[in-house]
């Protein structure tokens, strides 16, 4: 069992990937990852956990969705990624830990946050024309991950969660 002193087992900044083996989003993610690692040997410390295996340390750092990346430097927490993102995103990623920058990840890509909204809203006017209500909150559920990160609210309530962990 893994614990939350040993993931920080270098100088270097690390990410720690979540992971399942039955999850596919974790099993897209996976292999751009492994190559970014392999990219960055010396200068970003990569460890994969598998989530069946260490449910207590799940548990532990509050971990609910999968894949999870965490990103430590100096033994810290500092960023905490849910959910598989693109190859671009996790280039920046790697680059901004590489370089000591402060990293500036950015929400959904502009095409990301179209489909998303499209997608959403295509879900909600199928519920309301059909008549079928449980279809609506999914519909503004699919909506809202295309603006989340833009949104004040959630920005609050996001970082009051950030900072008791």
């Amino acid at each position: 069992m893994t614990t939350l002193n040993a993931l920080h087992k270098t100088d270097l900044p690390t990410v720690v990937d979540f992971w399942a083996p039955w999850c596919i989003p974790c099993r897209t993610s996976k292999p751009v990852l492994e190559r970014l690692a392999e990219e960055f040997t010396g200068q970003v410390d990569f460890q994969v956990i598998n989530a069946d295996e260490n449910q207590e340390l799940l548990q532990e750092l509050k971990i609910f969705g999968i894949p999870t990346l965490l990103v430590l430097r100096d033994g810290n927490i500092i960023k905490r990624i849910t959910g598989a993102q693109t190859p671009a995103y996790y280039r920046n990623l790697f680059s901004s830990l590489a370089s000591g920058e402060e990293m500036e990840l950015a929400g959904p890509s502009g095409l990301d946050r179209i489909l998303r909204l499209g997608a959403g809203a295509a879900v909600s006017a199928i519920a309301f024309w059909y008549s079928v209500p449980w279809l609506l909150p999914l519909g503004l559920v699919i909506m809202f991950t295309g603006v989340y990160d833009r949104c004040p609210v959630w920005q609050a309530v996001s970082s009051r969660f950030k900072n008791s962990s």
